[in-house]
C-alpha cells in the first residue's frame, strides 16, 4: 500500500516538474553543459597535452562556468517565453507554460533570479580565472537575451543572428578563459609557443560549425513557426522573403557546413584521414550523412510537423559535431 502511495506521489510531483523543466528547455540546458565539458576535457586537455602544459585551470572553475553559462541561458528561455506568449497561443497551444501553469509575474522573476545567479557565477568565474574577457561577455549577454526577446528576434535576420552568435560564443568561451589564465600564469612567455592560436583555432571551428547549423535550424522553426509570426506582424525570413527562399538559404547553409567539416577533415587536421580510421568514418556517417539527410527532408517538408523534424535532425546534427571531439581526443593523445 505505502509503495503504491509513493509511486503516485512520485508521479504528482513529476507532473508538477514538468511543466518547469520544459519553461527552462532542460534538454538545451544538459547540452550545453556537456558542449562545455567536452570542448574542456576532449579539446584544450589535449592541445595542453600537445604543447607541453600541466593540466592548469582547477575543475571547480570549470564547474562554475558551466553553472553560469547554464543559469544565463534558462533565464534567456523564460524571458522569451514571456515576451511570446501570444505568438505561442497560435504555433503552440499545448506546450504553453507562461500564463497557463506559471504567471507573467512568476515567469519575469524566474528570470530575475536566474539571471542574477548566472551573472554573479560569471563574475566569481572571470576573477578567479583572471579572465576580463569573460568579464565582459557575462554582463553583456543577458541584456542581450532581453533585447532579442523583446523586439531583435521578430526582425529579418536580425534574431537568426543573434542566436547564432550566441550558440557559436559557447566553445569561444572555454578559449576565451583559458588563453586568459594560460596569460595570467606564463605573461611574455607564451609568445614562445603556439598554445594560445591553437585554443583560438581548434575552439573556433566548433563555433563556426555552431553558428552555421545554429543559423540553418533557427531559419526552420520560423518557417515552422510563420503562422503565428505573421499573426503578430513579425518580419522573418520566410513571412518577407518566403518558404523557398528560406530553403533556399538552410541549403546554403547547410551545405557551407559540410565544406567545412570536409575542409578541416582532410586538410587541417593533423592526424591521417585514410578510409580505415574512425576519424574519417566519423566525418562522413556522424557528420555529412545527417547534414545530407536534412536537406532531403527540408526540401520534402510541407507540413509543420515535418518542419519540425528538420529541426530536430538539425539539432542532433549539431550534438554530432559536438561529439567529433573525442574523435580528436584520441587522435591527440595517442
Amino acid at each position: 500500500m505505502r509503495a503504491v502511495i509513493g509511486r503516485e506521489n512520485m508521479k504528482s510531483l513529476a507532473e508538477k516538474i514538468k511543466p518547469y523543466l520544459q519553461l527552462l528547455r532542460i534538454g538545451n540546458l544538459a547540452f550545453l553543459a556537456i558542449l562545455l565539458y567536452v570542448m574542456e576535457k576532449w579539446v584544450v586537455v589535449p592541445l595542453l597535452h600537445l604543447e607541453k602544459f600541466p593540466e592548469q585551470m582547477p575543475w571547480w572553475i570549470l564547474v562554475l562556468l558551466i553553472l553560469s553559462t547554464i543559469c544565463i541561458a534558462a533565464g534567456g528561455y523564460v524571458i522569451n517565453d514571456y515576451f511570446d506568449v501570444k505568438i505561442d497561443r497560435i504555433n503552440r497551444p499545448d506546450d504553453m507554460v507562461v500564463t497557463r501553469v506559471i504567471s507573467r509575474e512568476g515567469a519575469m522573476r524566474w528570470f530575475y533570479v536566474l539571471t542574477a545567479v548566472g551573472i554573479t557565477t560569471g563574475l566569481a568565474t572571470a576573477w578567479w580565472a583572471h579572465s576580463w574577457n569573460l568579464l565582459f561577455i557575462y554582463v553583456v549577454i543577458p541584456g542581450l537575451l532581453w533585447f532579442y526577446s523583446a523586439s531583435y528576434k521578430r526582425m529579418l535576420l536580425v534574431g537568426n543572428l543573434i542566436v547564432a552568435f550566441i550558440s557559436a560564443l559557447v566553445p569561444l568561451i572555454v578559449a576565451i578563459i583559458h588563453a586568459d589564465y594560460l596569460q595570467h600564469l606564463y605573461g611574455d612567455s607564451l609568445a614562445y609557443t603556439p598554445i594560445i592560436g591553437q585554443l583560438y583555432i581548434w575552439l573556433g571551428g566548433f563555433a563556426l560549425f555552431s553558428f552555421l547549423l545554429t543559423w540553418a535550424r533557427e531559419v526552420v522553426k520560423d518557417m515552422e513557426d510563420i503562422e503565428g509570426d505573421r499573426e503578430m506582424e513579425c518580419r522573418t525570413m520566410p513571412i518577407v522573403w518566403g518558404e523557398t527562399a528560406s530553403k533556399v538559404v538552410v541549403t546554403i547553409l547547410v551545405v557551407a557546413t559540410m565544406a567545412l567539416v570536409s575542409y578541416i577533415a582532410w586538410f587541417v587536421l593533423p592526424f591521417p584521414m585514410e578510409w580505415s580510421t574512425l576519424t574519417s568514418r566519423f566525418v562522413v556517417f556522424g557528420l555529412l550523412v545527417p547534414m545530407v539527410c536534412v536537406l532531403v527532408l527540408l526540401w520534402f517538408a510541407r507540413s509543420k510537423r515535418e518542419l519540425h523534424t528538420v529541426q530536430q535532425v538539425l539539432k542532433f546534427a549539431m550534438f554530432l559535431g559536438t561529439m567529433f571531439s573525442y574523435v580528436i581526443y584520441i587522435n591527440l593523445m595517442a
